[in-house]
């Protein structure tokens, strides 16, 4: 793509492993946002007072998310929370270490207390429901890396800015996506939603997040890449 990143490929390298993932992660905060410096992450000491707060080792994972851009909240927590090490808890439940929550507190993601000890364990998601006995912890992504590239990439998406936009879609919206965007190569999720779960899609210089056909929020790198997606993909967009 412009300016030198070529956001598909690097992806390709991000879903790969956790190197590839903070790799991607650093470069798409270079070219789609601002460059990581020092002081973005989470110092160690940090991180300690957490393991002794809570009685439990972080897995390397998030210890290397925490400590590369943890403090990034445009990067993490433009909608939904990153929450810092002080906020890091264990369910009621005593079933997972929870990382982060949904802006309303609709929703919170975990990792299972039985997995902590994997560098790169699965993440799951539990939804707060009326009915409590309703909840359980379901299949998000399998691994924290993986989770922690799409958290980068919602959050993006999910910004307040003028770049940023959210259409309903309309009968033909998703034909016209799939027309004049590439699907980047992000697995589809929830874990076992492959046929109706959330994809990724990359138009000239605009990001787009299919939910399923329910929603699509686009991000572009400047305003004329975003006004360009609306013309491809004409609705009522929320912010045009």
């Amino acid at each position: 793509m412009s300016r030198g990143f070529d956001l598909a490929e690097s992806l390709t390298k991000g879903v790969e492993d956790r190197s590839g993932a903070w790799s991607f992660v650093e470069a798409f905060a270079a070219h789609w946002a601002e460059p990581l410096q020092r002081g973005d992450g989470w110092p160690e000491e940090d991180l300690a007072a957490a393991e002794d707060r809570l009685g439990v080792r972080l897995p390397a994972a998030l210890r290397e998310a925490y400590r590369l851009f943890g403090r990034r909240r445009e990067l993490t927590s433009n909608h939904d929370v990153l929450l810092d090490p002080a906020g890091l808890y264990v369910d009621d439940a005593e079933e997972a270490l929870v990382f982060r929550q949904e802006n309303q507190g609709a929703a919170s993601w975990g990792i299972l207390l039985d997995s902590l000890t994997d560098d790169d364990p699965a993440v799951f998601v539990r939804p707060d429901l009326a009915v409590k006995s309703a909840e359980r912890w379901e299949g998000w992504l399998d691994r924290l890396s993986l989770c922690f590239v799409e958290i980068v990439l919602s959050e993006s998406v999910l910004a307040d800015l003028e770049r940023c936009d959210f259409l309903d879609p309309e009968d033909d919206s998703i034909e016209l996506l799939e027309r004049h965007c590439a699907r980047l190569p992000f697995p589809a999720y929830p874990i076992g939603e492959e046929e109706h779960g959330i994809r990724w899609f990359l138009g000239p210089d605009v990001l787009v997040r299919d939910d399923d056909g329910m929603a699509l929020l686009a991000r572009g790198r400047t305003a004329q890449d975003l006004d360009r997606l609306r013309a491809l993909i004409p609705g009522d967009w929320l912010n045009a």
